[in-house]
């Protein structure tokens, strides 16, 4: 996908050293290596830093543009890696499957691969505000519907008027993100958090 300048890229068609950048040396990104949903409560407690970025590349096949799966998109402004969005399957991120927000009030099959889930953006520090998220939500959609998705969904945040969010909690998106790329409210487990479904 192309937005002026900003071009998104399946992350196995980025090499590792643009999806580290985008993650940073320091801080949540870069110490989670996006593997919180991926384990569970109990294995997340013993996964230090090394293992938790080795997994992330073998589950992105960066630099591999020939692979036949990957775990995210790499968004670039003017060539700078400057986003990160992770969308796969849903049953590859193990910890939904504790969590209230996807299934309160549904009664679905969390072990549905046909579902693809949107669960973490990264946008790189200096970068924000200039439509990195949401090129990338947009992009997540054709990518899981060109790699035969019947659903997308996402599990974004929505602030107070007036309020800020801790450090770290808009990782999921806001739901205006969502809604722009074409998102609907599926269900809203809680007054902050939606759950944000398109169906193809």
């Amino acid at each position: 996908m192309t937005t002026d300048a900003l071009v998104v890229v399946p992350a196995n068609e980025a090499p590792w050293e643009d999806l580290q950048a985008v993650l940073g040396e320091r801080g949540e990104a870069h110490r989670c290596q996006c593997q919180w949903f991926r384990a569970t409560a109990a294995e997340w407690k013993s996964l230090g830093f090394q293992e938790r970025a080795g997994r992330l590349r073998e589950q992105t096949r960066c630099g591999e543009p020939g692979a036949a799966t990957t775990s995210g998109l790499v968004a670039y402004l003017d060539g700078t890696p400057v986003g990160w969005c992770a969308v796969e399957p849903r049953p590859a991120y193990r910890h939904l499957r504790s969590m209230r927000v996807p299934w309160a009030g549904r009664d679905e099959d969390p072990d549905d691969d046909g579902v693809w889930a949107v669960v973490c953006f990264v946008t790189r520090t200096g970068y924000r505000r200039r439509g990195v998220s949401a090129a990338l939500a947009a992009a997540a959609v054709e990518h899981a519907r060109s790699r035969g998705a019947r659903a997308v969904e996402g599990y974004p945040l929505e602030l107070a008027p007036g309020t800020t969010s801790a450090w770290g909690e808009l990782y999921v998106g806001a739901r205006s993100v969502f809604l722009d790329a074409g998102f609907r409210e599926l269900s809203r487990p809680s007054k902050r958090r939606s759950v944000m479904r398109i169906d193809f």
